[in-house]
């Protein structure tokens, strides 16, 4: 148990370390190392927790990893995951904010940084693509999408006051009336139960 409490301790700082850019880009990240990689989670809980942990408060990152330990060693698993993922980040803030106070004054890391916006912005695309191909191809999520998507393009590109939650509420209260109306969806045999 102790060695397993280490693993996901160990694999969840190597996370919190070398990603840069937030919950968003380290989603395709945790989806290799836990789904692929250590055959923690499948596709489906993946995707299930990414939704839970965008509608949950605190960051994505934290929430998705809490889940994957909780699941490996419950609560133990749970700190052990959570701690591992921020501690990186916690030290980093740290040492900067101790002893550097004009950080980002540094020409050579400012130009750093304009490099790995590019990493994150090419890392948050992935884990979309990503779940949009694992996405089941019904109509609703895809209009749902299509919509959202749309949306937020329209919003930012006009520069509106409007909040993403307002967007994700909607789109939750749309399936929930769908659902309600239709009843549960069948499941096959062999899928989540």
């Amino acid at each position: 148990m102790e060695n397993k409490l280490l693993t996901l301790f160990l694999t969840f700082t190597k996370i919190g370390l070398f990603t840069f850019g937030g919950g968003y880009a380290m989603i395709s990240i945790i989806e290799n190392i836990c789904v692929e990689e250590k055959k923690w989670i499948s596709h489906e809980e993946m995707m299930d927790i990414t939704v839970i942990a965008e509608s949950t408060p605190g960051p994505i990152a934290i929430n998705c990893s809490t889940y994957v330990g909780y699941k490996q060693r419950g609560l133990p698993g749970a700190v052990a995951a959570t701690f591992g993922i921020v501690l990186p980040s916690f030290i980093i803030i740290y040492l900067i904010s101790g002893f550097l106070d004009n950080f980002l004054d540094i020409v050579w890391i400012a130009n750093a940084f304009k490099g790995i916006r590019i990493a994150v912005g090419i890392l948050i695309l992935d884990a979309a693509v990503n779940m949009i191909i694992k996405m089941e191809k019904e109509i609703l999520p895809l209009i749902i999408m299509v919509c959202s998507f749309a949306a937020m393009f329209l919003i930012n590109y006009f520069s509106c006051g409007f909040s993403s939650v307002v967007l994700i509420l909607v789109a939750a209260v749309v399936s929930l009336i769908v659902f309600l109306i239709q009843g549960a969806p069948d499941r096959k045999e062999g899928e989540r139960q």
